[in-house]
Formats: structure tokens, C-alpha cells, sequence
């Protein structure tokens, strides 16, 4: 049926809403299937197109021509598919298109539902594209609850999700309707009406999105974050690179007194940031990673095994090492290097410190 107006009403309905048109006449089909299906024992041979182009609406029967009778909902004979379809044969499937009258009757009574169910449709429509969009990237929400676990009960636009204790920042603590960011580890359930994200606070790429965020050059892909290493709430290890050599990638993190870096380390709760250069020459970057160490000197022993050895000043040794051995661990994640750090005084004895990546 041809309904100008419907199409004008949907228009308005689906601006209202928030929600893309396509997304409303995918639910408006599925809905008057679903309630005209009701009429015909609930089989699936109904089936309903949203033409926006020509401004129709067709409700439409398909049955199977068949020699012999088995289901009267769904077979006809080749005799009576032949008044609908010329020369029809059997394991033909005959297109039926109902009455408008009799699919308006229908509609019109279950109107309502109907529409509630095709603007259902729709609105899950659209938080589907807008999970899959946000997947991997960072999202701000507001804290709804605090659970008793430690778990948060985040709004993501009108959908909640669980931000769960063990994907936050110890030492962290929220009261409902702060804003906080989160990273989108992943989307599940795409193919559900509801999907849901996994949440994190402690992610090492919540780090790298908010560079992108904070530091230009890095959203437009000037400098290039190669490799974070977090150990969340405390510290984390970011190497940086430029291939223009005009660019300074570290200072341009680190932005005019501080100023970018601060505001990460402000939305990371005061976590300190390490902001390294790196490099594809291995004594370079493990000795950069190691910073704010001075290093003597790498050498490198198992290039296979990613093994070296690092010699700092006695005096340094303890800042090479870091709190718990966390320095040193940390630029082992960075680098992906087995490090053996010892002092100028130690490299002629047997004494020495490892650290995996």
C-alpha cells in the first residue's frame, strides 16, 4: 500500500528518537510479521517490505506449489498457483500479496505494539552500531551505583554497563554520578538486541587512546605510539616515534611545561608516565627504556632469545632497578627484552639482577 504520510510519520519518529531510519523500518517489518503471522498460525510465510523509495508498504504470503496437499497454510496445487502464477510448477514458491484492507485490520488492532516493537527494534539497532564503533577506543561514563564488591554500574549513553572491581585502578574510588573514562576491551553479543562491553581502567591501551586524545600529533599520526607498559595506578612505561627527525615525538607528549602529560596523568588518577623514544637500534631503546637511569652500556647477548646485558653506575643501580624491581620490569614489558641490569662495579664479578619482559 502506498502511505505517504506513514513514511512522513516514520521520518519525524526515527528524528525523535535518535534512531536511523533504516534501523525504524527494519523494526516496523519485523513487528507487522510478527503480529500478522498471529492470522496464519504463527508459520513462517509472511513476510513484509518498507519500499521508502516508491513510499509502499507490501505484506506478502509465500507458499510452495506442491502435487499433493500437506499443510493448507502453506502448499498450493499447481491448479490454483496457476490463476497467480502462469505455468506454475511444483517446488515453484508463489509470492501472495494480502490485502491492504486485511493488513491494515490487523496492524490496526495491534498497532501500538507494533510500534513500541519497531522503535525497540530500531533503538537496539542503533546501540548495536554505536558498541561496534566504540570497540577498542575510550568512552566516558557515569557512575550510576557502587555494588558492594567493588563492581561500578556505568551508564554508556542509555544502556548500563559493569565496570568490574577487578578492571579498576586500586586505590581508585568513585561515588555515583562521577564521570570517568573507561576503555572498550571488546563487544560482545553484536547479535544480540543487547550487547555488552567489557570495561577497563587498568588496560594498557586506556594509556595510548588518551595520548591520542591529549597530544595531536599523535591523533594525526605525526608521532606514533609504539609499545605502552603498565603497571596500573602506579606507573607506566610509553615509547614514542617520529620518522619526520624535525619533530621531537617525546616533547611533543610531554607537551610546553608538562601540560599534555599532566592532564593524562591527572585522568589516570596520578599515575606517573615514563615517555621514552624509541628506536629499532636495541641498546638505544632498552637503554631509553630504562629512564630515568643513566646507562653505561648494552650488550646484547641472544638477539633469538632477546636477551642483553646493562651496565649502570653503581650509584644509579637502585634507580636502573626501581621500587620492588618495578623500573626494570617495566621496561622489559616495553621492549620485550630479558634484561640483566648490573652496576659499573658488578660487571667484573658474578653478581647480577634479571628481569624478564
Amino acid at each position: 500500500m502506498k502511505n505517504p504520510e506513514f513514511f512522513e510519520a516514520l521520518r519525524y519518529l526515527a528524528k525523535e528518537k535518535g534512531v536511523q531510519l533504516e534501523n525504524l523500518y527494519d523494526g516496523i517489518e519485523r513487528a507487522i510479521v510478527t503480529a500478522v503471522r498471529g492470522d496464519y498460525n504463527n508459520k513462517d510465510m509472511v513476510f513484509c517490505e518498507i519500499l521508502p523509495n516508491t513510499q509502499e508498504m507490501k505484506v506478502f504470503l509465500r507458499k510452495q506449489v506442491v502435487s499433493e496437499i500437506l499443510d493448507e497454510d502453506t502448499d498450493l496445487l499447481p491448479e490454483q498457483a496457476d490463476k497467480l502464477k502462469p505455468g506454475a510448477q511444483p517446488g515453484d514458491i508463489i509470492e501472495i500479496e494480502l490485502d491492504t484492507r486485511a493488513v491494515s485490520r490487523i496492524a490496526a488492532e495491534k498497532g501500538k505494539h507494533v510500534l513500541r516493537q519497531g522503535i525497540r527494534e530500531a533503538e537496539h539497532g542503533r546501540l548495536r552500531e554505536e558498541f561496534q564503533s566504540r570497540e577498542q577506543e575510550i568512552v566516558t561514563v557515569k557512575v550510576q551505583k557502587v555494588e558492594p564488591t567493588g563492581d561500578l554500574i556505568v551508564e554508556i549513553g542509555k544502556v548500563t554497563e559493569v565496570l568490574l572491581a577487578a578492571e579498576q585502578v586500586p586505590g581508585e574510588a568513585f561515588e555515583p554520578g562521577d564521570l570517568i573514562k573507561v576503555y572498550v576491551v571488546d563487544i560482545r553479543g553484536l547479535d544480540r538486541r543487547y550487547p555488552h562491553a567489557t570495561l577497563s581502567r587498568i588496560h594498557p591501551n586506556l594509556v595510548k587512546r588518551l595520548f591520542e586524545l591529549e597530544v595531536p600529533e599523535v591523533r594525526e599520526g605525526l608521532v606514533e605510539v609504539k609499545a605502552v607498559s603498565r603497571e596500573a595506578g602506579s606507573r607506566s612505561k610509553v615509547a614514542v616515534w617520529c620518522k619526520d627527525e624535525t619533530i621531537d615525538p617525546v616533547g611533543a607528549c610531554i607537551g610546553a611545561r608538562g601540560a599534555r602529560i599532566e592532564r593524562i596523568v591527572d585522568m589516570l588518577g596520578g599515575e606517573k608516565i615514563d615517555v621514552v623514544r624509541y628506536s629499532d637500534d636495541v641498546a638505544e631503546y632498552v637503554a631509553a627504556a630504562l629512564a630515568p637511569a643513566e646507562v653505561l652500556h648494552v650488550q646484547v647477548v641472544d638477539n633469538d632469545e632477546h636477551i642483553c646485558h646493562i651496565t649502570v653506575p653503581e650509584s644509579k643501580l637502585s634507580l636502573a632497578i626501581g621500587n620492588k624491581g618495578q623500573n626494570a620490569r617495566l621496561a622489559a614489558k616495553l621492549t620485550t627484552w630479558k634484561i640483566d641490569i648490573r652496576s659499573d662495579a658488578q660487571a667484573g664479578g658474578t653478581e647480577e639482577i634479571v628481569l624478564d619482559e
